[in-house]
């Protein structure tokens, strides 16, 4: 997963021939890229080694989504073992399937035996079942009954996500015998922040942190200066709840448990980044309509991931249509009603997706619940009517002088009111019910949202105006 090591961090130093591998505004360079597809396409295995031996895993997943498909496969054919399959864990979905699906199972498992555990399943995970028992099969006893733990916990949860590597110690044993045990061990993980204190059914009995055992005296007991005020986590829960307690105990790394409160795995803080830019990402996407899209998803993907908002958009904006066609010889007795309503629609439609953005995130982060709900759509309530004013005073100061009718200055100006209210209590509303009948308000929420501020705003203008010029 990605480790915490910020691009900016980086200097683009010279790598081979003094080109840069990135520019001054930390994108790959053009010309870096330009030497490794040559050297590549000549098939010039110590060049590509050389130029991509300084590169961490990251910039390698950089790397691999700037290449084409050809490329990208004779770059890892040209690295053979040298290739870390950790960079997989670095590009987007349809780039590593992609590759997993033209690399041979027996590279794959040379591939896996050198990652950690969380990162062997998360390029495993979305593989083909049988190709997957197949690596699994491979693989050394203990390294295939820990991954198939994980594996048997649900998609996108905390077992799914956590690393199955650990030290777990009695609480018997004394600070020097910890110490001792941690210098001598050679297959303890590579990185670790805690280390965590069981019972001889694996049940945790606490933690201790790596800098309290430094401090300590060798003879004293692990019981007697261990946290038992632990937090863990439910390994069948879902990785955004796992989330939510790193950000509210401010955690670098915590313990998974299973139904039997036996510790299975702990999950770090570079897991959790990557959780969290996930979910931000797929509430982008699904706000947007777009589903689960990559930016390396081929022209069918892309349509099957849209096609179904847009047709629900359709029918909505068919809806709309009929509210208008209702009022066809008022509009044909008044040809700047056709002019002026889109207007209203469209300023609704805008203060909905305000509301409705703001909505959706607050629920997502449980910021947004029973105790501060009803506050949050008084505020949208008043919200509205100031903004319906403010800006029904200024188109109607537009339409007014634009016909020179001040009545319909009056009629744009009151309409505008009663969308703008429209609109922010369906931006909060909408999103807060959907969430009640389990349905996921990211993905559902725009298309009611612009639905009811479009026929709102259209019935409210036309029939205000076919009343107050006597048109019906």
């Amino acid at each position: 997963m990605t480790d915490e090591l910020d691009i900016a961090e980086r200097d683009p130093a010279p790598i081979a021939d003094d080109i840069l591998f990135r520019d001054e505004e930390g994108r790959l360079s053009r010309d870096w890229l330009a030497e490794l597809s040559e050297h590549i396409e000549a098939g010039d295995k110590g060049e590509v080694e050389a130029l991509m031996a300084p590169l961490h895993t990251s910039d390698t997943g950089d790397v691999l989504e700037a290449l084409n498909h050809d490329e990208r496969l004779a770059l890892i054919h040209l690295l053979g073992d040298r290739f870390d399959f950790a960079a997989l864990t670095e590009v987007d979905d349809h780039i590593r399937l992609t590759v997993m699906d033209e690399l041979p199972n027996e590279q794959i498992v040379q591939g896996v035996l050198d990652l950690d555990s969380d990162d062997a399943v998360y390029i495993l995970e979305d593989i083909s079942a049988p190709d997957r028992e197949e690596i699994l099969a491979a693989l050394p006893t203990f390294e295939r009954l820990s991954l198939k733990r994980s594996f048997d916990f649900p998609e996108d949860s905390a077992g799914r996500r956590m690393q199955t590597e650990f030290i777990a110690i009695p609480p018997f044993w004394t600070v020097g015998q910890t110490i001792d045990y941690m210098r001598e061990d050679e297959d303890l993980p590579v990185d670790f922040y805690q280390i965590y204190v069981v019972d001889p059914g694996y049940k945790l009995l606490g933690t201790i942190a790596l800098d309290r055992i430094l401090r300590s005296q060798r003879p004293e007991t692990i019981e007697a200066i261990m946290n038992a005020n632990v937090i863990e986590i439910e390994a069948e829960e879902d990785q955004e709840e796992a989330a939510r307690v790193f950000e509210r105990y401010d955690l670098i790394e915590v313990a998974v448990v299973d139904d039997n409160q036996r510790l299975v795995g702990v999950l770090t803080i570079d897991d959790i980044v990557d959780v969290i830019n996930e979910e931000a990402s797929e509430d982008i996407r699904r706000l947007g309509g777009v589903g689960d899209e990559e930016v390396s998803d081929n022209v069918w993907g892309t349509v099957k991931s849209r096609v179904t908002w847009l047709a629900a958009n359709l029918v909505t904006a068919i809806l709309a249509s009929l509210v208008i066609g209702l009022f066809n010889g008022t509009i044909e007795q008044m040809v700047a009603l056709a002019v002026l309503m889109p207007i209203v629609a469209s300023m609704g439609g805008n203060a909905g997706t305000q509301t409705m953005t703001v909505t959706v995130r607050a629920l997502a982060t449980r910021d947004l619940d029973i105790h501060n709900a009803r506050r949050l759509v008084t505020r949208e309530i008043l919200v509205g009517v100031v903004n319906g004013f403010t800006f029904a005073i200024i188109m109607g100061i537009v339409a007014a002088v634009w016909f020179a009718n001040v009545d319909l200055g009056i009629v744009i100006g009151i309409a505008m009111v009663v969308n703008m209210l429209a609109a922010g209590l369906s931006g909060i509303l909408i999103p807060i019910a959907l969430e009640k009948l389990h349905v996921d308000p990211a993905i559902a929420s725009s298309v009611f949202v612009t639905t009811v501020t479009d026929i709102v705003g259209f019935f409210a203008f036309l029939s205000l105006a076919a009343v107050w010029f006597g048109l019906l």
